[in-house]
Parts: C-alpha cells; structure tokens; sequence
C-alpha cells in the first residue's frame, strides 16, 4: 500500500517509532506497541509491506547513487512514488469498470503531449523510468495500437519519445548494471532501456501482444489472419490482448484449429482412474472442445470435443466432491471434475455449445479400432493394456506412460489411427462427410501454377518405396495435395508438403492423410507452408537461441549459428523425413504428432549433442553439414517390421569405413531425458521474440535488394537513398495507420518482386513531395506534386513504388539543366497536366506575358538588343537539331506553356535573386509567346514569303511532332480546346530550353548545386506533424459537414 511520500523528523520519530528494516536511503518502521503480532500495519498486511520493501531495495536502491546530490534523490523517490500510487489506484478502477475516470484523463494526457490523429487509440499504460546512459527518466509509457511512447518531465526538462511498434527490431527482457530486470526495445539505431514497473510481467505481455499483432498485421499481410476481436485496430483493448495471448497459449497446448476461441478456464480437479485419486488442474471451455490440463507439467491431459460428448450433468454437491459435474463421452466412458466454482453457469453454457455442435454435425461414424493386429506383438500388448486403461478414442488420457510409449514407436497397424487421434484430425475427418470428395471433383482437371508444381514434384516423393513406383500412389498423393491446394489458396502448394504427404498416404487413407495434411499445415506448423516460409524461418531462430543456452559450447565454436540452422531447416520442413531414413524418420513424425515442435526441437538438440565433439573440431560449414548428414544417414531403427528404406541425402553410404549406427529409439529417449523441458508457453514466447526478428529481417532484404537495383541508376547517395527509403515506407505505414479503409494488401504485398512491395497514392506522395522536393512553389507546391505523380504512373493504378520516386528526386537535384527542363516540361503536358487539373483553367493575369509589348530591353551600357534579329537564327538552330533528339515530346500549347510559366513564377518566390530572375522570365516568357505566333500566323497563312517559310518550317509542327508517344493523337485531339487559334499556337521544348539559356540568372538558378541532406532531416522530424495536421483538418471539416 504506498502512501505519499512526507518529509518527517527523524529525531522525534524515533520515540514513537521502531526501526525494522533499513538501508543507506529507505528505513521502514513500526509505531511502539503496534504490529509485534504481525497484524495489520497502516491499513496494509505485513506481507504487502515487505513487498513493497523488497521492491524499493531492487528498483530503487542500486539507482540512486547516480544522481549528484539529496534533493535530487528527494525528487525522484518523491515523483516514482507518487506515480506508482496513480497506477495503482488506475489498477483498482480498472477492475471495476470498463473505462475508469484515470484512463480518460491519461487518455487526455497522451493526446495533448504527443498529437496524434484521434484513430491512434492509446491501449494502455505505465509508470516507469526510461534510462539515459546511467541515469534515469521517470516518467509514463504509453502504449497505443501502433506505437510505444515515453514522456517525462523530470528537473525542469522534457522528454518525448516515439517508436512505431513496425521500427522496433527486438523485444526483451535483460538487465544492466543497476537494475536486475528491464524491458530493452532495440530499433535500427538505438536502444533504449525501461524499469522499474510495478508489474514489469504484466508490462511485458502486453508489450510482446502488441508488437506481434502489429507488425503481423503491418508486415506479414500474406498470410496472417487476425482474430476477430483485433480485426479493427481501432477497437482493440488491453483486455482483447490478453485474451488473444490466452488463445494463442490454448490452441498451441492442446493443438487445436486456429479458429477455435477460448471461452473459460476454470481451476478444477479430474478423477484419474489410473492413478486412483483426483488431480488438480484447469479446465479450458471453446467453441467445440472441453480439455483438461494438470498443474504437475506432463502428468495428465485431455482432449474432448464436444461431438464426442454425449451429456454434461451436475452431480449432487456433497464435502467429499464439492460442485461436481459428469461429462459422458460416446465410447461409454465418464469424465467426472469436482471443485468448478460458478458451476451452474459454466455447465449452462456448454450444453448450449452442445447442442449447437450436435446440430451443426451429427455424428455417424464408427469408433471402434481394428484389432487385426499380426506384427510387433509386444508393442501392440501394451497399447492394448494402455487402451483399457486410459481409453482408446480422442479422449483418452494423456500421460507421461503415453509419451513413453510414443516415443518407443507406434506399431506400423496403429500408427494412421493414433495420428488422426492425437493431432484430432479425426474430429475434422468425421464433421465434414463429402468434403474431400467434392474437393477432388472440384480441383480435378484444372491447370495453374500450383498444379504444375505438384506434378512436377510428384516423382521425386519416396521414389524409393513401392507404393510410389506405381500409378495408383501418385495418383492419390496428387488427388490430395491438389486438393489441398483449392482447399487453400493461400498456402497452395509448398516444397515439402509432398514428402510429408507421401509418408501420411502409407499409414492412412486417402480421406484421412488429407485431414492430416490439414492438422499439420494449418495449426501444427503454423505459416511454414507459404511464399516466405516465415513460420519455419521464426522456429530456425528459436532453435539457435535453444542452441546458445543448452549447448553453449558448440555455439561458442560456431560463430555464426545461422548457417547450422539453414542446416537444419529441412529437419523442421520434412519433420526429418528427407534427411533421415524412413523407418526411423516415422517414429520421429509420431512424437510430433503427440507433443508438437516442442518433439523436432528437442530432437535437433539430441543430434548436435551427439555430434559436438565432431562439429567442435570442424573447419567450416561444409565440414558441418558432412558430419550431420552422415550422422542421420546411419540412424536406424531395429524394430522396424519393414525392409529399410533410405533417405533422400544418402551421400556417404559407400564409406569403406563402417559408420557407427545409432537407433532411433536411444536418440528420441535422450532428446526427452536432456532437451524435454522446454514447455509450450516458453516455445510460444520465443516464437513472439523471434517472429519479431525473421519479420524486421525480411524488411532489411527488401530494403537492400530495392537500393541496389536503385543505387546504379541515380545520383543520389547511398546514405540519402536510405533515408528516403525510411521516409517512403513511413509514408504508406501512417496510411495503414489512421486512414479508413485501410487497402493494405493493394500497397504491401510481400510477394511481389521487393521493388514493388511497398506503392504509395497520389496522397502519401504529395505529402513526400512536400517534404523532400527542392521544388517548392508555395501553394502550387500540392498542384505540381499531383502532376509529378501522374506523369510517375505509368500504369494508372494510382499507386507508385519507390524507384519511380527516387528517379524524379535524381533529376530535380542532380540533373543538368536540360533534363530539369524537360522534366518540368513534361509536367505540363498530357498526361501530367489534364483538362480537369484544378488551378488550370484560367490562364495567369500578368502584364509580363502581353505579347504586344516590344521586344526591346535596355542594357547597362545604354545599348539595346532586338530579340526580332535573334528569334529567326534562334529557329534555324533548333530545325537542325530536332535530327538529334531521339524521342520527341509533343509540342506544348498556349494554355499548357501558361501553367508552365505560372510554376516557373512560383519557383522563383522566396529566392535571394527573386527580382533578377523574374526579370528573366519575363524576357524569356515574351520571347516565347512571339515564337508561339509566328507558327500560329504562318500556318493560318498558307502561304507567305522565305523568311516566313523559314519561320514555319522551324516552328510549325510536322507530323511526327503532333504525334503523342502514349495515346497516338495529335495535341489538338488530345487536349480538345475549343479555340481553333489557341491550338494552333505551339512551342517545343527545343525553343523553350534554347531561350532559357540566354539568361545567366536562369542558367545559375537550375545547375545552382542543392543540399539534400538538410531535407531529409527536416522531413524525419515533420514527416508525423504533416500528417497528423492533415488528419486533424480533415476531421474538423467533417464535424463542421456534420454541423450543417
């Protein structure tokens, strides 16, 4: 119970008070007379106390020696204090109501300190410190739906930091020199230290929840599918994440299907028969399941589903078995649990999920086992003994006597059975009757990709087993994973996925490896199946880390241990299948169908203990990958009733030299003995760690892979290209953010080649263009960013990528003048510039485009200069240059060269040499519009004198000019105005160029040298403020719409 801190004297404290405990900065004290008995002190329990003693001495005691002097001490303690009672008491609340008074005016807090648009929904938060070198920040972390924020005010100075969840690289819990536990988050160029929460388990939860179901949903759009509850980000609560941390834990547990929702846990106790007494456990209520799982890790464990559930009854509350309940199964046998608090309400919802099932998919099949069971007697007698004892169908209990025998290996008769039994593909194959069926008819003749891949790996399934030497197993291996792929799109068809399917089709049927292949795909090896193999790549990653803390000494010799999990991803892929001989490999596949990944985990570890002495003394990785092929070569297994089948990496089976030979049996027993203590919520928790690391790892190689193939072709530095790239993926990420709809998967689609994964609209790229183009116009800045884009999208699907970008930048800052030029040429004609561009429909009111106006300027030195000389050379240079051009542009009407003249105008505004160059342009501009008339006069004409002639034949446009390179109309059609005069007036972009080049100002203007850099910097800080700007005025338009 912290109470606020109070300054009191020690000296007069003393005689009423008796020191307990002490330390150099904290002193905790009794008032005479009072708490000797261990009762209640200051309205707290002695306990509570102590706890919150213990947590000063940890938190706090190690920090303080970095501060300078008492006051600052003072203040600090003062400030951790004060907050941790805020957040206790905002604890309190929140248990209590759904939104309590302390969240609103955090909530208003959190708006206030770091603007953000009003779809950023604040999740969560806490007090904490927020550590700066050795020092630390007190202050409060906000945790919203798509970034981490921090603000302290501490000594007189603020703190603000923002980390979108997408940037953050790594997320973990470690320790520094002060403090024992902090959160450490790691971004690209930074990391940054949190502690001193007071529940930093609770923090760190909902931390991890976050950061998966963003960067999933941001970053892994391909495949990943939300839960219903987080679907709308805006919605989301810190409720809503723990509950999907609980169903996540729930489905990896009992391996059940990803659509399946937690409804309960309820502590209870089992009657276990074979053990004579009740066990205590939870009890886990879903959609369609009842399940049980045992306090004691491994001791007991159950599966129901409701199909197979025939009644659930109360049974008569008696002191012996308090607030029992009966759940009777079809094979007529009785699961009976005691000690369920709110039983009444538990069981009235689950005999309406019955009945809901039963109603869904009624039952009609047959339970029974087949007891022809000729081979391996002695295997099959104790399963038989097993079955007796601990039940034969889905439901059986499942113990450590199971595992055991499990791991011995299932009888070739029994295997398919226990298969479909303990993955619960049974329960799949008997709801769906027909359902494989019609999938065959439907997937049945046609012709993709996908099915082209399958037949072409079709051949290479165990060609060395009979069953696939002939027609009738490749047909049905086809038929299956066809089937499987119309089934599911998404995933299709994987490399792998034939192997795995060929071993399922030989212990089962046809109907039944599908609903396997089903199990394993979509719930048991979650996204290994697809375009990235994300999921296999994650569990690669969890395997190194379980490398470095069980076998610290072969991760300390092999430096980089990424080039042994490459090693082992087929181990993960083909469950070791392709690696390993087959009549061992399938006693491999049956511990995976029993207890997971946690099974292939643990057993990775048992092979590289076996070989670590070799692997220690190895000189590279080739060496490595000998020793373990050869190691996996010559596991064998003895009681294997078949003749033995050998592996698809049999390399060293010539060996002179007899390899040592190891059995199958000995290696999985010494997996489980060594490596079998890795629970499934420590596997679930480094999947979110490390799922972070693969996804961030997949964003760096598209980042390199799109700068190189940009870095050749532009000018721009490596080092900016980044930044851009930064500023560019910012930009379609604060889209995805707060815009409504959110069209993501049209903007990021990882499978597409990397330089077209990331596009942004014409929106995002006007808000780019704003911040980084050297190209400022003021207002007109939006109405040029609006044409660059078009002119940038080339196949008008109103989205463009990054290299597009980046190639108009290269231009605008480090392009000679005459491609400046043409580029802003080609910004005012079609299809830059349209008939309904905004701002373009009445021509620029300025005296300094009158035609009528002489064409005489006076010179410093009092001489003048007739332009009328000049302009009939000036057209004679440029008719013998057009030979040259290899492509020509269309000619550029009045209209068009008056918008031209009008960005010129607004480049210019704000430049330190703004009078000469408009003076300039004036010139040029008149210059212009007399070279436009005198093609409009000469081509009116018809005929006129040489001089004339010579004016026309330089200035009137030929076929080939008025031919458009895109559309293939000529100027006039194209732009359909309506004055026949106006569209006979043309200038090209060789008269412009060429007059532009008279004036030095104009000259020095476009080949003055530009400084990227201080952009780039200022757009990294703007780049939030532009955006949350936009959206606030947008919203304040709506409201004033919505008040009308």
């Amino acid at each position: 119970m912290w109470l606020k801190p109070e300054e009191v004297l020690l000296k007069n404290a003393l005689k009423l008070w008796v020191t307990q405990k002490s330390s150099c900065y904290f002193i905790l004290q009794r008032r005479r007379g009072h708490g000797e008995g261990g009762g209640r002190l200051t309205g707290a329990t002695l306990e509570e106390i102590n706890q919150h003693w213990d947590w000063l001495e940890q938190n706090l005691l190690h920090t303080l020696s970095v501060f300078d002097n008492k006051d600052d001490i003072a203040s600090f303690v003062k400030g951790k204090v004060k907050a941790l009672i805020a957040e206790e008491t905002s604890s309190r609340l929140a248990e209590q109501e759904e939104e309590p008074e302390k969240f609103r005016e955090a909530l208003v807090k959190f708006e206030a300190r770091f603007n953000f648009p009003e779809a950023e929904k604040l999740v969560t938060y806490y007090s904490c410190c927020c550590w700066k070198g050795r020092v630390p920040r007190q202050g409060w972390l906000y945790l919203s739906i798509n970034h981490l924020c921090f603000y302290s005010f501490f000594l007189g100075k603020e703190l603000k930091l923002v980390v979108p969840w997408v940037d953050i690289q790594k997320l973990e819990r470690t320790s520094n020199v002060f403090l024992t536990d902090t959160i450490r988050i790691t971004t690209q160029n930074k990391e940054r230290d949190f502690s001193m929460f007071l529940n930093l388990d609770e923090v760190f939860k909902v931390m991890e929840q976050l950061a998966d179901v963003t960067l999933r949903r941001l970053l892994d759009n391909e495949v990943f599918d939300l839960d219903p509850d987080l679907q709308e980000p805006s919605q989301i609560t810190k409720r809503d994440l723990e509950a999907r941390a609980q169903n996540e834990f729930f489905r990896a547990f009992f391996r059940l299907p990803r659509k399946e929702k937690l409804h309960a846990v309820v502590d209870c106790s089992l009657w276990t028969p074979f053990s004579r007494c009740h066990t205590a456990g939870r009890m886990f209520t879903s959609d369609s399941y009842i399940c049980f799982a045992s306090r004691e890790d491994g001791c007991c464990k159950i599966v129901l589903p409701l199909r197979e559930v025939v009644s659930i009854e109360k049974m008569e509350d008696t002191s012996l078995l308090p607030h029992p309940i009966i759940v009777s199964i079809r094979s007529k046998v009785a699961f009976q649990f005691i000690e369920l608090r709110d039983r009444d309400s538990l069981v009235e919802a689950l005999l309406v999920r019955l009945k809901q099932v039963h109603a869904n998919h009624p039952v009609h099949y047959d339970t029974s086992v087949d007891d022809d069971m000729s081979r391996e007697q002695i295997k099959i007698s104790l399963w038989n003994d097993h079955f007796v004892e601990y039940g034969r169908t889905v439901c059986m209990f499942r113990t450590e006597k199971i595992r055991k025998l499990v791991a011995m290996g299932i009888p070739e008769s029994l295997r398919g059975r226990l298969w479909l039994l303990f993955s619960d593909a049974v329960t799949d194959l008997a709801s769906h009757p027909g359902y494989y069926g019609n999938l065959v008819e439907e997937s049945l003749g046609k012709c993709c990709l996908v099915t082209e891949e399958i037949e072409r790996d079709l051949h290479r399934s165990l060609p060395e087993h009979p069953a696939f030497q002939n027609e009738t197993g490749i047909a049905a291996l086809r038929r299956v994973l066809t089937a499987y792929a119309h089934r599911n799109p998404k995933i299709g068809y994987c490399q792998s996925m034939n192997i795995l399917t060929s071993v399922l089709l030989l212990y089962a049927k046809e109907e039944e490896a599908f609903w396997l292949l089903v199990a394993v795909c979509e719930r048991m090896l979650p996204d290994y199946f697809n375009h990235r193999v994300i999921g296999a790549q994650v569990d690669q990653s969890v395997f190194e880390e379980l490398i470095k803390g069980h076998l610290p000494e072969l991760a300390e010799h092999m430096n980089d241990l990424s080039a042994l999990a490459s090693v082992s991803l087929s181990w993960f892929l083909t469950l070791f299948l392709s690696i390993m001989p087959l009549e061992s490999a399938v006693n491999v596949v049956d511990c995976f169908f029993y207890d997971g990944i946690k099974a292939i985990f643990q057993l990775g570890l048992a092979v590289l203990e076996a070989n670590a002495e070799d692997l220690c003394s190895s000189k590279d990785d080739g060496q490595a990958l000998m020793i373990l092929s050869r190691f996996l070569d010559h596991i064998k297994n003895e009681d294997s009733p078949g003749p033995p089948v050998g592996s698809h990496h049999a390399f060293f089976s010539d060996d002179q030299e007899p390899y040592p030979v190891t059995d199958i049996s000995d290696l999985i027993r010494d997996s489980y003995e060594k490596f079998g203590d890795q629970s499934v919520e420590q596997i679930e928790h480094l999947r979110y760690k490390h799922r972070i690391r693969v996804l961030q790892g997949h964003e760096d190689t598209t980042k390199q892979n799109v700068l190189r193939v940009v870095i050749p072709e532009v000018s721009i530095l490596p080092e900016d290209l980044e930044e851009l790239y930064d500023l560019f993926k910012r930009e379609h990420m604060m889209s995805c953010y707060w815009e409504q709809p959110r069209p993501t998967a049209s903007r990021h689609d990882p499978s597409r080649p990397y330089a077209e994964q990331y596009r942004i609209d014409a929106r995002q790229f006007a808000h780019l263009f704003q911040l980084v183009s050297p190209w400022t116009c003021g207002a007109h800045t939006e109405i040029l960013a609006e044409r660059t884009f078009r002119l940038l999208d080339d196949n008008m699907d109103q989205l463009i990528e990054f290299k597009a970008f980046v190639s108009c930048l290269d231009i605008m800052y480090n392009g000679e003048m005459n491609e400046k030029i043409k580029l802003l040429y080609r910004l005012h004609i079609p299809p830059a510039l349209t008939e309904n561009d905004r701002d373009s429909q009445s021509p620029l009111k300025n005296p300094l485009l009158s035609t009528s106006r002489p064409l005489v300027f006076g010179k410093p030195n009092g001489d003048a200069v007739d332009y009328q000389k000049q302009l009939k050379q000036m057209i004679k240079d440029l008719a013998k240059e057009k030979d040259k051009t290899e492509k020509e542009l269309p000619k550029m009407s009045q209209r068009e060269f008056i918008q031209f003249c009008k960005t010129l105008y607004s480049m210019f505004h704000e430049d330190p040499e703004e009078n000469d160059l408009y003076q300039a342009i004036a010139t040029v501009t008149t210059l212009l519009l007399q070279i436009g008339e005198v093609g409009q006069r000469s081509s009116s004409s018809g005929s006129c004198s040489q001089e004339c002639g010579e004016e026309l034949q330089a200035s009137a446009p030929s076929p080939e000019d008025s031919v458009f390179a895109d559309t293939g109309k000529t100027p006039q059609d194209s732009q359909a105005f309506p004055e026949e005069a106006q569209a006979d007036w043309t200038v090209s972009l060789e008269h412009i160029l060429a007059s532009l080049l008279t004036e030095q100002s104009l000259v020095n203007f476009f080949e003055k040298p530009l400084d990227m850099k201080s952009k780039l910097e200022n757009a990294k800080i703007n780049q939030y403020n532009l955006k949350t700007s936009e959206m606030s005025h947008q919203s304040q338009s709506e409201l004033k719409l919505s008040n009308l």
